[in-house]
């Protein structure tokens, strides 16, 4: 019989933490923090399996889960001393969802339940506290009302606003007893009249806001699990590539309560700075609050430590300070879960009359920065190893560290100053809303999205922006917490940032910003600066070195980088690149002073006329050829020869084209005819790659002369070895390669006799048709190295444009048709299957053949994850991604070492 509820609390519990697949993330934790005899109130987590179930029957709970769930309520009020929905001593419990990735905000919570007209009664007469129970009962009815029955949190928000102005109060704290009692009414009245409205003919029941305690648990259950498929879940899931089946977990446990009084409190902390990754408890609080109030932003969070009083902005008591003993306590437990997990936590705690209570423990998101730093410094604590560390950093992150940051000495004028809750800089327009952002980032604007605090109902906007600035909310806010986990800079509690949501403006002092208007934020100082700040390269650590020496030693694909420029080739090499995957010729063909010949050769009628022409080229491509070879020394250079159809090198305007004409000799007619004789409905499929050799030999054996004359005249400078490997487009049989071949053959044996150096090289061929990976075992009886361009080979088998399919591959996403980005991440059965194929049949001809990739997929970690199970050689990439993809290939050598190792 299926098992649906696991119980915990009071050091007993039936999960634990590797059952995080069953009980989410959160209910694992909690059981594993109750077997470590950490203080966790008790409860009882609702499988994930449930949640699939759910979705699969049409929303129908399984048959026994309402028996198992009653059992482990009874134990949870045997435990606590309490019974749900008794008058006069309740149980209130918590309703919290628990995926087994994090999804921080993204689902549904309702905190206090089980209270009704009878037991906030009970409540109030049982703590001599009425105050705290009509607070915990109206926070009760606005959650439960805004999560379960769809009442809009923004109409409780109004009246309790409505109250405060009335009685002048600034803050929800100096509500008294009388106070909530009256807003528990206008929340009631409120429900009313909003579920009237939806159901005019409903009942009584149907219109009012439920008493029936077990009536709201089980419309608790299934809120949190309906939130799994809510848009901002959704997003969050598709941007963090967490599959939709995995479904959520439901955790019932019971409260403890923040907001008795002054010796009660809640808090959010992390066992290292997420930020920076020092090893400094880091963290805030607030005392008589409940757990909403610290990641909301309504009230500015106190600090944990006494250091931390330094950046929390704001001259405010510390934990440390204001309960001494219990922050020991929490200090102990702290240390105690990063030991026992061996990894930085974030962890929620209540404090309930002086007692602390552990509510949550996971491994805390961090920045890339963050992220390194506490990798190595575990290593060096003997925390973990090596593999580990390696393991526990994102590739994709990297990113964050890469990228330009604000120049320290150029001018800038200061807005504003807020929290540093997310490190980095970014500069974009000013908007106010998720949408918006979304929007015009569509249209290639770079955006910075302005609120007064994020809510999870703005990922999408978030996801969109450069970067995020929040006028409320502390370094654990949504939006800091979310800001850090996509790697984007955020400037949190800016309180000197009035937003104007109507007006489309915000006022720092006595500057106004409207809509549109350029700024600049800076998300390690927590500087707001207006207008565009310039940027410079970032300095990378010691530590980013050593992760990066530690990946080396453990991978086994060499990492290239696709460049074409000494810049590109400069950076990579810094970067750690071993060698150049694709240097794609093309490009360097359209600066200014080279288009003209190019044309001219292109509009030439005979091979006379096309060389005299190419001619001109040639000095031009030797000297782009020695100057990459002095950068890449030693290292291997594959160059592609010419690839797309000739007709996108020709001119549109008239005054190019009477340049052309004049250059060719030719007439403006005659070149107006040739670019219409050139002119293809595909040219994707049409006269390019190898078949522009087969016809025009002239071209490649130009090509081939500047690449030989270049890596000469270079050997000859510097007695250095130089590496060309020469990549011979789009070929789709073995003739056409052999073919080429020989023109590169006999040109690299001329230049040998013209210049007394003999040049080693490679001949090869890039495999981007299926027909090629098909006949990769005939074809590499002439190519000695295979490179696979994925962009083409994507879009030829699975008959996609890259640059048309966008409009529709996120619907394709939505609707499981794909499960990714075939463009991002390579389709491994289908475009996979044709290079396994290919691999297998090339080294059966040829043995030793070379095998890599070279298109974008070559910078992303999934796909390098593949090439290693493919037995690839090596990968190419953008320089910027080099750092990304060698992490990568050594988390992918660890997988493969492992999965070898558990079976034998």
């Amino acid at each position: 019989m299926t098992k649906y509820v696991y119980s915990f609390g009071d050091g007993f519990a039936e999960g634990k933490v590797d059952m995080k697949n069953l009980l989410g993330g959160k209910g694992a934790n909690l059981a594993e923090m109750c077997s470590l005899g950490l203080p966790v109130p008790p409860g009882f987590t609702i499988t994930t399996e449930v949640c699939t179930g759910y979705y699969a029957n049409g929303k129908a709970l399984p048959k026994g889960l309402d028996t198992e769930v009653k059992k482990a309520l009874a134990a949870v009020e045997k435990a606590v001393g309490c019974t749900f929905g008794d008058a006069k001593n309740p149980l209130l419990v918590s309703v919290r969802s628990g995926a087994r990735a994090s999804m921080p905000g993204m689902m549904d919570t309702v905190l206090n339940l089980g209270l009704n007209d009878i037991t906030v009664e009970g409540l109030a007469a049982k703590t001599g506290n009425p105050r705290f129970a009509y607070d915990s009962y109206r926070r009760f009815i606005q959650m439960y009302s805004d999560v379960v029955l769809g009442v809009d949190h923004y109409h409780f928000e109004e009246e309790l606003e409505a109250i405060k102005l009335n009685k002048a109060y600034e803050l929800d704290t100096q509500l008294n007893a009388d106070d909530l009692k009256l807003l528990v009414e206008k929340y009631k009245n409120k429900v009313t009249d909003e579920l009237r409205n939806r159901f005019p003919n409903g009942t009584v029941e149907q219109s009012t806001f439920p008493q029936d305690v077990h009536i709201q648990l089980w419309g608790a259950i299934n809120a949190v699990f309906d939130s799994w498929m809510n848009a901002r879940a959704i997003t969050y899931r598709r941007l963090h590539d967490i599959p939709e089946g995995w479904g959520t977990a439901v955790n019932v446990q019971s409260m403890v309560f923040g907001n008795m009084g002054d010796d009660c409190a809640t808090g959010v902390a992390f066992t290292r700075n997420p930020s920076t990754g020092d090893k400094a408890f880091y963290g805030e609080f607030l005392v008589n609050a409940q757990g909403e109030d610290v990641v909301a932003g309504i009230r500015t969070p106190q600090p944990l430590t006494i250091a931390g009083k330094a950046t929390s902005g704001a001259d405010l008591l510390s934990m440390e300070e204001v309960m001494p003993g219990v922050y020991g306590d929490l200090v102990k437990i702290y240390q105690k879960l990063e030991h026992h997990y061996r990894d930085m936590q974030d962890i929620e705690f209540t404090v309930q009359n002086r007692k602390l209570w552990m509510l949550q423990t996971r491994s805390g998101k961090r920045t890339a920065a963050a992220s390194i730093k506490i990798a190595v410094d575990m290593v060096a604590e003997k925390l973990i190893s090596k593999e580990v560390a390696i393991g526990r950093v994102d590739p994709a992150a990297l990113d964050q560290l890469l990228h330009p940051t604000l120049d320290p000495n150029a001018k800038k004028t200061v807005l504003a100053r807020g929290l540093p809750a997310s490190p980095g800089a970014a500069c974009g327009i000013v908007v106010f809303s998720a949408d918006v952002a979304e929007e015009r980032a569509h249209h290639k604007e770079k955006v910075i999205l302005v609120r007064i605090e994020t809510s999870p109902e703005d990922i999408h906007g978030m996801h969109a922006a450069q970067g995020i600035l929040t006028a409320r909310g502390g370094m654990t806010s949504h939006a800091a917490v979310v800001a850090r986990g996509m790697g984007k800079p955020c400037v949190s509690g800016a309180g000197e940032v009035k937003i104007d949501y109507a007006a489309k403006t915000f006022k720092a002092g006595n500057q106004t910003v409207k809509e549109g208007d350029f700024v600049t934020i800076n998300g390690s100082s927590g500087e707001v600066f207006l207008g565009e700040v310039p940027t410079i390269q970032p300095q990378l650590s010691g530590d980013f070195a050593m992760l990066m020496g530690w990946a080396d030693e453990l991978r086994t694909l060499k990492i290239r980088t696709n460049a074409e420029t000494p810049l590109d080739a400069t950076t990579a090499r810094k970067f750690g690149a071993e060698g150049i995957g694709l240097c794609r010729t093309e490009h360097m063909f359209f600066d200014v002073d080279r288009i003209t010949p190019m044309r001219e050769m292109i509009v030439s009628d005979t091979p006379e006329k096309r060389k005299l022409a190419l001619a001109k080229l040639l000095p031009m491509q030797r000297k782009d050829f020695a100057d990459i070879f002095r950068i890449m020394t030693g290292l291997p250079v594959t160059i592609r020869l010419l690839d797309p159809p000739l007709h996108e090198f020709l001119p549109h305007g008239e005054a190019e084209i009477k340049e052309v004409a004049k250059a060719a000799g030719v007439t403006v007619e005659y070149v107006k005819a040739r670019a219409h004789a050139l002119h293809e409905s595909n040219p994707m499929l049409g006269h390019r790659g190898c078949r522009l050799g087969v016809t025009y030999p002239e071209i490649y054996e130009m090509q081939a002369r500047a690449i030989f004359e270049a890596a000469s005249e270079v050997i000859k400078a510097t007695k250095e070895k130089v590496i060309p490997e020469i990549m011979i487009p789009l070929v789709m049989n073995e003739k056409e390669l052999e073919m080429m071949k020989r023109v590169v053959d006999e040109t690299a044996a001329a230049v040998a006799r013209e210049t007394s150096v003999k040049v080693d090289y490679l001949v090869g061929t890039m495999i981007e048709l299926p027909r090629a990976a098909l006949r990769a075992g005939d074809i590499a009886r002439h190519a000695e190295f295979f490179s696979f361009g994925t962009n083409d080979l994507t879009q030829t088998t699975l008959g996609l444009s890259r640059d048309d399919a966008a409009s529709f591959i996120e619907i394709y996403k939505q609707k499981g048709v794909l499960e990714s980005d075939p463009f991002v991440t390579i389709d491994t059965q289908g475009v996979g299957e044709l290079i396994e194929i290919a691999a297998e049949r090339g080294r059966k001809s040829r043995p030793d053949i070379k095998l890599g990739i070279c298109g974008e997929h070559g910078g992303d970690p999934a796909s390098i994850h593949f090439c290693q199970k493919a037995g690839l050689n090596y990968v190419s990439c953008s320089p910027y991604r080099v750092p990304v993809a060698r992490l990568a290939a050594a988390q992918a050598a660890i997988k493969a070492k492992t999965a070898k190792a558990e079976a034998a």
